[in-house]
């Protein structure tokens, strides 16, 4: 008994001691700022390495499924060769989706889709964490439905690629949250710089998209990171932008011309229409794939069929393939007036958008970036033609267009516009295209915002009830007063008001009101403007305030800051707070205001997950409970 005593003690002992080493291995890895970045710069170089071993096996894949050669030559910029195999070629992208839905389905589901997502959804709903298999999985089945045809991108893959390093370095040392993400970050900017030799916009990326915290303490990694893996992948793929083009012809007159930029203007509406026709176009495809009733097999298998007929006709009446691949080689004949054909390049835009739809909408595994660079670039060389026919004069260039639209598509469809225009511009290398190109990509954002709010990343993750901030910020708005956010008038009526009074009330006053139903000094009910508006006339209205339902409020103190209303609005479950000067309330008469939780996250731009399940356009609010003042809802 004594021994086992002691075995007892000693066991807790070396538990305790192995407690106490993590422990302060944690709090050393926090201190040390010189090992954080050695971590960074480590994640960015296997980013780089990532990235160049990433387009080896793309171009191994390719060689062997087109042309039955084992070989990782493979340059993207050049169109492929006749496949030897010929009609036989249709079926290389079929037998990639079968070994793509083989590892996607038993290794990895994480890999399906095009990548982005996935990353972020790590970020903001699994504390960061990455299984290390996905790199791998990625890695593979990305390669292999890239390499045989599939119409998809390498940024994606090598994003999720270096964002999984990142994420299992922070795993295996006892980093602390925020670090981990950052080397996240670190990982995702690294593995976008080294594809596509773009060290700032790799920076962007990240900022825009993936790292939830903008500091001194996280930009410095993160600069360091991209700038090491664009290091890397200048060594084994050279230093030379990712398209060859000649300079642009963009004079001096047309930057200023007003006709010019005006035509440009037009540009950017058609862009960010055509981004979210592609946004659209995926997740419609992935429903009805989705709807099918057939295994994941045979659905993947059947969709990159028609891509490889689709693939095969076009070089049986074209002689090149143009659509399958990352489609660079397109690209480059466009922005070096190889290919000017207007009603060509928009057939090229419809069928691309199409494989694209049927490779991501079946399960395929790949990114949607360079897809988004082909059909900008195809559709700014056809607006071009188009232009200057209809306005001659007008000297709107074909390859500047194309660039244009370049940017626009990846700025509108992505959401990252800063990210889209220096990374078009680190690619292109010619700042003629500055001027227009600003124009017209702020305004396909602006039009594609206007549409649909989600890009072409969140709306993945908004379909599974994942909502993400569009924006980084410090808390300056959560810091504003609650008077500070009253919008709405407060109209004070009977339990059992006249339509036509209360026709008259709402005519007095210039917006729609939040309704307070008072009887002998208590409230009994808050309907909030936003639901106020939902009634046809004041003869519904009426009948609803007859009729409410029972349902809490809270009551807060003008004074009260916007961090301390949401507490309290969340704490006690409910989405009104009454606004009196003491916080709290004796008579309805003492109300000041009245804000709805949808009103306080909106002005303080917070994520709308924090609105939960809106309420029922019909619902009205009243107390089921004593009302909650700040004192006692702490």
């Amino acid at each position: 008994m004594r021994n086992s005593l002691k075995r007892i003690r000693g066991l807790g002992s070396r538990r305790h001691g192995a407690y106490h080493q993590r422990t302060s291995l944690a709090r050393a890895l926090e201190q040390s700022s010189l090992v954080f970045v050695g971590l960074a710069v480590l994640t960015g170089i296997i980013a780089g390495f990532g990235a160049v071993g990433f387009r080896m096996l793309i171009g191994f894949f390719h060689n062997l499924l087109f042309f039955g050669q084992f070989s990782v030559v493979y340059h993207a910029r050049e169109h492929t060769a006749a496949s030897p195999f010929g009609a036989w070629v249709i079926l290389a992208p079929v037998a990639g989706a079968a070994i793509v839905a083989f590892l996607v389905k038993n290794f990895a589901p994480e890999a399906k889709g095009h990548g982005v997502p996935e990353v972020m959804d790590a970020i903001y709903y699994n504390n960061g964490i990455i299984r290390p298999v996905v790199a791998l999985i990625k890695s593979l089945a990305s390669a292999i439905g890239i390499g045989s045809g599939g119409s998809i991108g390498r940024e994606g893959p090598i994003i999720q690629i270096g964002a999984a390093f990142g994420s299992t370095v922070g795993q295996i040392l006892p980093v602390p949250l925020w670090q981990r993400m950052a080397l996240i970050g670190c990982g995702a900017g690294g593995g976008i710089a080294a594809t596509f030799n773009t060290p700032i916009g790799g920076v962007l990326f990240a900022i825009e998209l993936i790292v939830p915290e903008i500091s001194v303490r996280t930009l410095v990694p993160l600069i360091l990171a991209t700038g090491s893996a664009t290091f890397i992948s200048r060594i084994f793929l050279g230093d030379h932008p990712a398209f060859n083009i000649s300079q642009l012809a963009l004079s001096s007159h047309s930057l200023t011309s007003a006709p010019t930029l005006g035509a440009y203007a037009v540009f950017g509406i058609f862009l960010g229409l055509l981004s979210v026709l592609f946004i659209r176009s995926i997740y419609a495809f992935e429903d009805v794939f989705n709807k099918i009733k057939v295994s994941y097999y045979i659905r993947h298998m059947a969709a990159m069929a028609m891509l490889g007929l689709t693939m095969y006709l076009l070089f049986r009446f074209t002689g090149h393939y143009y659509v399958q691949g990352v489609g660079y080689a397109t690209v480059q004949d466009i922005l070096t007036k190889n290919l000017t054909l207007p009603l060509f390049l928009l057939l090229l835009v419809l069928l691309k958008l199409i494989v694209t739809s049927l490779t991501l909408g079946s399960g395929g595994s790949g990114g949607v970036f360079s897809p988004s660079l082909f059909m900008g670039a195809t559709f700014g060389g056809a607006f071009a033609w188009i232009a200057n026919h209809l306005v001659p004069g007008l000297g709107m260039d074909p390859v500047s267009t194309g660039v244009i639209g370049m940017a626009g598509v990846v700025g509108g469809a992505t959401g990252a516009v800063v990210t889209a225009v220096v990374m078009i511009f680190e690619m292109t290398r010619d700042y003629a295209v500055i001027i227009p190109l600003l124009i017209s990509v702020s305004i396909a954002y602006g039009v594609r915002r206007a549409i649909m709010e989600g890009s072409i990343y969140d709306m993945k993750l908004r379909r599974r009830g994942h909502f993400i901030p569009n924006v980084l910020q410090t808390n300056l708005y959560l810091l504003a007063r609650a008077r500070d956010r009253i919008r709405a008038p407060v109209l004070r009526v009977g339990p059992d008001p006249n339509p036509e009074r209360l026709r008259r009330l709402l005519r007095r006053v210039r917006r729609i009101p939040h309704i307070v139903v008072v009887d002998r000094g208590r409230v009994q009910a808050v309907i909030p403007a936003n639901i106020v508006r939902g009634f046809e006339g004041p003869e519904a209205l009426a009948s609803a305030i007859v009729h409410h339902e029972r349902q809490p409020y809270v009551v807060v103190a003008a004074d009260d800051m916007l961090f301390d209303v949401i507490a309290q609005l969340r704490n006690s479950a409910c989405e009104v707070a009454l606004v009196t000067d003491t916080g709290e309330m004796q008579s309805a008469d003492e109300i000041r205001g009245v804000l709805t939780l949808s009103d306080v996250v909106q002005g303080a731009q917070l994520p709308r997950l924090l609105l939960g399940r809106r309420t029922n356009h019909k619902t009205a609010y009243r107390e089921g409970a004593e009302p909650t003042s700040p004192s006692s809802s702490a």
